[in-house]
């Protein structure tokens, strides 16, 4: 038996109503959900962990609860792992003619174009709606991370030339945003105005971060990463001189800050 044929029987085996697991019994596609989440997040710091068993042990979790969903909506008639794969493969010849097909890609911007074109017709095919109805971002749910929205919305944006020129622009453009900030905050703004034009200062630094090919969401949380070290540094310290955060000056942690930065760029 092959592996994965093995995973699917175990499937089918716990959500037995006989000699099934109880737990497993009782789940359904909406109450799997926030477990799959969790374990996404750990494939996330696992990768950025560059932990490679543990790579390897997250992503057999995430490939059981693509099962798990699979043999919820075969239960309830819908569709089956098979069908779950079929329609992946079938996807991907569509979506790469010039590997499957005798289309001609020449470049990575090329094909990112074709890629975006592809999609839009198959939302309207979808939708089974005239091109007047169709937005080019259908399709980019606004539920996502903030900072990956704005990457998918600009990307999209761009495959119709609505996009910055280069880099020196989208600076511009994030010099013009911090003014607007400025503006704002210096004219006794409220809460709202002065939040709406820190959104627009982000979504300029996500453009630049598109234009440099830099992962947005991935920066952010390794600077989050980065100070959550540089913290527990403090008081790692502090606790070494038998204080505490609330014991120390703002120029004590200022120091232990600055010492933790020298360290690990060090590393």
């Amino acid at each position: 038996m092959k592996p994965i044929d093995d995973l699917l029987e175990i499937m089918r085996t716990l959500r037995d109503p006989d000699k099934g697991c109880r737990w497993d019994q009782q789940q359904t596609i909406e109450t799997i959900l926030p477990h799959t989440l969790e374990e996404i997040a750990e494939l996330v710091e696992a990768i950025e962990q560059n932990d490679i068993h543990a790579i390897s042990d997250e992503l057999g979790d995430i490939l059981f609860h693509i099962v798990y969903y699979a043999q919820l909506a075969e239960e309830a008639g819908h569709f089956n792992f098979q069908t779950v794969t079929e329609g992946i493969n079938a996807k991907l010849r569509r979506r790469h003619p010039h590997v499957f097909a005798d289309s001609k890609i020449d470049t990575v911007e090329q094909q990112s174009i074709a890629w975006e074109q592809i999609k839009q017709r198959e939302r309207k095919q979808r939708a089974n709606i005239s091109d007047v109805n169709v937005s080019l971002l259908d399709g980019i749910s606004l539920k996502l991370p903030a900072m990956i929205c704005a990457h998918k919305l600009q990307r999209r944006a761009a495959t119709v030339g609505f996009d910055w020129g280069g880099i020196e622009p989208v600076l511009c453009k994030i010099e013009e945003e911090i003014n607007e900030l400025r503006q704002e905050i210096e004219n006794g703004a409220d809460k709202a105005k002065v939040m709406d034009e820190f959104g627009d200062l982000l979504f300029a630094c996500v453009n630049f971060a598109r234009h440099t090919e830099i992962d947005a969401e991935l920066a952010l949380r390794k600077t989050n990463r980065k100070f959550t070290e540089r913290f527990k540094f403090i008081e790692q310290a502090l606790a070494a001189k038998n204080k505490s955060l609330t014991d120390a000056s703002l120029d004590e942690m200022e120091a232990l800050w600055q010492h933790a930065k020298a360290v690990s760029r060090q590393a």
